[in-house]
C-alpha cells in the first residue's frame, strides 16, 4: 500500500496557513476517506457542529452550551446568549487582562511594601492549571522577566518547594477557581495567603487576585472584587485557558502575544466551520480515531511532540480528551456498547525514543502517534535541530515502512543468525504535523485542531463531552472522608480495611 503508491503523500496531506498534516501513513485508502466523508455527512454532523458554534446547550446534563469558541471569535461583534451579549462581555474581561497584565509586567502594580512584583504564583488545577502551565511552557520564547510557578497538587510539598523560592513582598498570587470551593485549590490558597499574611500582615488587596465565576466567595476570601477576573458557566475547564483563566498566560508572556493565541485559535475554529470533510483536519483526526478504536480495536494513543517546550501537551491533552470522552453512558442514559475515549499519553521526541519507542514499533499493541514538528528553531543550535527533524521523519517513516530480515545486516561476531524474523512488520499508523515555527498562533491552532477532534467523536459516540461526574464522585468521597476523620465518633460506612488505612496515614496520630 505505502511503498506502490508515490502520489499517496500528496493525497493524504493537507495545508492550512503554515501547517502542513500528513495522514498519509494510516491503515486507509481513498475509499476510506470518502466513506469518512459520507459518515459525517449521513450523520448529521454538520448540523451538530453549528449548533456547537452557535450556543445549543450541548452540555444538556448540565444545561449549558459550550463557548469556548465564542472567547476567541474577533470576526463578529455581538453573539447573543440567553438575552446576552456575551462578546461584549468577553471584549470587557480580555480588555481588564490587559491594562491588569501591562502593570504587572510594567512595574506600575506594587506591593505592599511598594516594591515590584517579580513572582506570579498560579493556583489551580485541572484546567485551571494544565492549560496555563502548558502554554507558559510551550511559549518560553516569548516569555518576560516574570518567574512565574504553578500550584496545583494537594500535597503540601508542591507549595512549600514554591514559596521557598519566592520573596513575599514582590509575590502574586492569582487564584483561579471556577467555583472558589475546589479542594486543593482552596487548601493550597489559604496556606499562601498565611504564608503572606505572616511576612507581611493583613496584605490580600496588593498580593492576591481571583479568576473566578463566583465573586461572593472569592470577596468572602479577602479579594477585592476589581481584582476578580470573571469568566462563564458555559466555560468547561478543560476548555477555558482561552478565558480569563489565562491570565498568568497574559502575565508571563504579555497580552499581545495572549491574543495571537486567541487569534491562532480562532483560525482552526474557520478551518473546522468551513472545510469540506475530506480537507477537514480535525475531522480526519477524529475519523481515523474511531477508525483505530472502534473497527481494529486499538485503545490508545501516543501524542509525541518533537519541541521540548511542549513537554505538557500530552498531559494537558489526557485532561481535555479523556475527562471529556472517557464515558460509558450515552446521551439516553444507557450503557454504550462500543469503545469511546481512548488512552492519551505520550512524551516529547527524543526522549521518548529512548523509553517506550520500542513497544510502539514491535510491541504485541499497535499505537496510532501523532507526531508534531515545527521546522524552524527559536535557538542557534541548527545542528541540533536537523538532528531533530530528523528522529521526527525517520520514526514516522519507520513505523509505516518496516523492515525485513533480509535488510537488517547479519552479525558476523555471532554464534548465529540472531536476526529476528520480521524485525519491524511496519503498517503501523501515525500522523504528522508540521508547523513551520512555534508561536502563540501556531500554538492556539494546535490546540484548537484537538479541541474540535474531541467533540467531533463525542458525538460520533454519542456521549456528553462536556460534564465530569466521576470527577464529581472522587471530590465528595474525599469530603465525606475528611468529616468522619475529624469526628472518630461519627457513623461510617467505609468498610473495615478503609478505617484501617485512614488511621494509618492520619496525620493527628
Amino acid at each position: 500500500m505505502f511503498r506502490n503508491d508515490p502520489e499517496r503523500a500528496e493525497k493524504m496531506t493537507i495545508e492550512d496557513e503554515g501547517l502542513l498534516f500528513d495522514f498519509s501513513k494510516n491503515r486507509i485508502t481513498d475509499k476510506t476517506v470518502e466513506l469518512f466523508g459520507r459518515l459525517a455527512t449521513e450523520s448529521g454532523l454538520a448540523d451538530a457542529r453549528e449548533e456547537y458554534f452557535s450556543g445549543g446547550k450541548i452540555n444538556k446534563t448540565e444545561n449549558r452550551a459550550v463557548l469556548h469558541t465564542a472567547l476567541r471569535n474577533f470576526r463578529i461583534d455581538q453573539q447573543i446568549l440567553d438575552g446576552e451579549d456575551i462578546q461584549h462581555d468577553i471584549r470587557e474581561v480580555r480588555s481588564r487582562m490587559k491594562t491588569f497584565s501591562d502593570s504587572v509586567i510594567g512595574g506600575e502594580w506594587k506591593g505592599a511594601t511598594g516594591k515590584a512584583i517579580k513572582s506570579i504564583i498560579n493556583i489551580g488545577i485541572g484546567g485551571s492549571d494544565l492549560g496555563p502551565v502548558m502554554v507558559v511552557e510551550s511559549l518560553a520564547a516569548q516569555r518576560n522577566h516574570l518567574e512565574i510557578h504553578f500550584v496545583s497538587n494537594v500535597d503540601g510539598w508542591h507549595l512549600h518547594s514554591v514559596l521557598g523560592k519566592c520573596d513575599p513582598e514582590t509575590t502574586l498570587v492569582v487564584v483561579v477557581s471556577k467555583t472558589f470551593t475546589t479542594q486543593e485549590t482552596m487548601a493550597n490558597a489559604m496556606n499562601a495567603k498565611t504564608w503572606l499574611t505572616n511576612a507581611l500582615g493583613e496584605v490580600t488587596a496588593n498580593h492576591f487576585v481571583a479568576v473566578s465565576t463566583n465573586i461572593q466567595r472569592a470577596t468572602d476570601f479577602g479579594i477585592e472584587e476589581k481584582n476578580i477576573f470573571g469568566f462563564w458557566d458555559w466555560v468547561g475547564g478543560r476548555y477555558s485557558l482561552w478565558s480569563s483563566v489565562g491570565l498568568t498566560i497574559s502575565l508571563a508572556c504579555g497580552y499581545g502575544n495572549f491574543e495571537e493565541l486567541l487569534k491562532g485559535a480562532e483560525s482552526s475554529d474557520v478551518h473546522f466551520a468551513e472545510s469540506s470533510w475530506e480537507k477537514n483536519i480535525p475531522f480526519l483526526m477524529a475519523a481515523l480515531g474511531l477508525w483505530y478504536n472502534n473497527y481494529w480495536d486499538y485503545s490508545s494513543h501516543a501524542i509525541l511532540p518533537y519541541d521540548q517546550r511542549l513537554h505538557r501537551f500530552p498531559a494537558y491533552l489526557q485532561q481535555a480528551d479523556m475527562e471529556s470522552n472517557g464515558k460509558s453512558v450515552d446521551r439516553n442514559g444507557e450503557r454504550v456498547s462500543h469503545n469511546t475515549g481512548p488512552i492519551i499519553w505520550g512524551e516529547c521526541g527524543t526522549n521518548g525514543q529512548h523509553a517506550f519507542y520500542q513497544l510502539i514499533h514491535q510491541g504485541t499493541r499497535i499505537i496510532p502517534c501523532d507526531f508534531i514538528l515545527f521546522a524552524k528553531p527559536d535557538h542557534a543550535f541548527l545542528d541540533q535541530h536537523e538532528k531533530l527533524v530528523a528522529n521526527c521523519i525517520a520514526q514516522s517513516r519507520a513505523l509505516v515502512m518496516g523492515r525485513s530480515r533480509e535488510e537488517i545486516p547479519k552479525n558476523s561476531n555471532a554464534a548465529f543468525d540472531v536476526r529476528p524474523f520480521k524485525v519491524f512488520e511496519g503498517n503501523r499508523p501515525s500522523n504528522t504535523m508540521i508547523f513551520d515555527r512555534l508561536t502563540p498562533y501556531n500554538l492556539g491552532k494546535l490546540i484548537s485542531y484537538y479541541e474540535h477532534k474531541i467533540f467531533v467523536q463525542g458525538f460520533f459516540w454519542n456521549v456528553f463531552s462536556y460534564d465530569q461526574w466521576g470527577v464529581e464522585l472522587g471530590k465528595i468521597l474525599a469530603t465525606n472522608i475528611l468529616e468522619r476523620s475529624e469526628n472518630e465518633s461519627h457513623p461510617s460506612p467505609l468498610d473495615s480495611s478503609s478505617e484501617q488505612l485512614l488511621k494509618f496515614v492520619s496525620v493527628k496520630s
